[in-house]
């Protein structure tokens, strides 16, 4: 995030803070229930969001080097994500060009050649078929036309994004807008270093899973004995790029932080960056690293979501704690950094999510499905969910829900 970008919130928050504000939508929100209970509205969000377009599949760091690849069955298509002996990051359908078969089942790991299982017929990394058992007894073929099916796929500030549709585009332009393309640029998330990943299955819709993200407004209930310690509740910057946004957390190292030069400042001291990036992801920044949150329906259903959620960090900190003897699939856990000196509230926030968050909003999603009430409410105070709904429905055809101002 650009310098001048991080004083202007930092500034923001201090102002909340100093003056017991926070960020005004207007107006309240009323949400009817079948946003997340009708099978028909699910449907449409299949085929509009998750069949039909771009999908972030993980990072540049799950793909460290040449020869590796992971695979992904989370929307419809099975993908085989690789990169190639160039360092070129590719997808495929992992579908054998022979009977359909799946043809890579392990979930990642470093090969230069896949081989189906079922007759054997073998895949480069790019995608080609290189080889098939006696073709003197099945029949010549031009092994140029029953190669793996590319699909559309790109990678740029450290993201790696796969259309699940063949004919698909891929245009962050169009995506993220200019503003926010320069922002992802001065992250250097390219850098980051994957170490820990790990599958949340909740019996509630997606969106709410997504919900849990958009406001602070629950911290000193919910979070009270957890994330209240390192944050000030009810209290975010927020800001919006097309259907994407940003909502800034305050954390209390702020208060020591505004005492400093303006120098000294970073956003990642005094806050803690949160992008929803449409219409599935959610990236939480720290100065020690990154959660990606990815929400996932399961069953094809509107009551049963998934969150693959991927740890990583930064350079500087994988060498400190290298230096420290700590493996990689430790780094993510609270009391390893705790016990090396490493305090973050980032580290502990993957339990929080799990263990407290998707656990009022699965009640929620049972409370929906009762019939009891006729729509949830968005405070003033929550903009982001404002933002995130009528997102959802634009991109739907439906009309924005009203924004009521008392």
């Amino acid at each position: 995030m650009q310098k001048k970008e991080q004083v202007r919130l930092l500034k923001g928050l201090i102002s909340y803070l100093d003056s017991g504000g926070n960020v005004d939508a207007g107006g309240i929100m009323q949400n009817p229930p079948d946003t997340y209970t009708c099978e028909k509205r699910f449907s449409k969000e299949w085929n509009k969001f998750f069949r039909d377009y771009p999908q972030i599949v993980g990072m540049t760091g799950d793909l460290a080097e040449p020869g590796t690849f992971f695979t992904r069955e989370d929307f419809g298509i099975p993908i085989l994500a690789t990169r190639d002996e160039q360092g070129n990051f590719r997808a495929f359908a992992n579908v054998c060009a022979h009977r359909g078969v799946i043809v890579e089942n392990e979930k990642k790991g470093q090969k230069t050649k896949f081989s189906c299982p079922f007759h054997g017929w073998t895949y480069d990394n790019s995608g080609k078929l290189i080889g098939y058992p006696k073709p003197d007894h099945f029949g010549e073929i031009d092994k140029t036309c029953y190669g793996l099916k590319e699909l559309p796929s790109k990678e740029q500030y450290g993201l790696l994004w796969v259309h699940p549709n063949p004919k698909g585009e891929i245009d962050l332009n169009v995506l993220f807008g200019s503003q926010l393309m320069e922002e992802f640029e001065a992250w250097g998330f390219q850098d980051l270093v994957l170490t820990h990943e790990e599958d949340y299955i909740t019996e509630m819709n997606w969106k709410l899973a997504i919900d849990t993200f958009g406001e602070t407004y629950h911290f000193p209930t919910l979070h009270k004995n957890s994330l209240l310690n390192s944050f000030h509740g009810n209290v975010q910057m927020f800001d919006s790029f097309k259907r994407n946004a940003r909502l800034t957390l305050c954390k209390r190292e702020i208060d020591s932080m505004k005492t400093e030069p303006v120098d000294n400042w970073h956003i990642c001291r005094g806050a803690f960056p949160v992008y929803f990036l449409f219409p599935n992801t959610i990236l939480n920044v720290s100065d020690t690293g990154i959660i990606l949150v990815r929400e996932y329906p399961l069953d094809l259903s509107p009551h049963r979501s998934v969150s693959r959620v991927s740890f990583y960090f930064w350079p500087r900190v994988i060498e400190y704690l290298k230096e420290a003897n700590i493996v990689l699939d430790e780094m993510h856990k609270n009391e390893t950094m705790q016990a090396h000196g490493v305090e973050n509230p980032y580290l502990g926030f993957g339990a929080i999510i799990r263990d407290e968050d998707y656990v009022v909003a699965a009640a929620s999603h049972k409370g929906l499905r009762s019939g009891t009430i006729d729509h949830i409410t968005f405070g003033k105070n929550e903009p982001a969910l404002h933002h995130y709904h009528n997102a959802f429905r634009e991109a739907l055809d439906m009309e924005p829900l009203p924004l009521i101002k008392l």
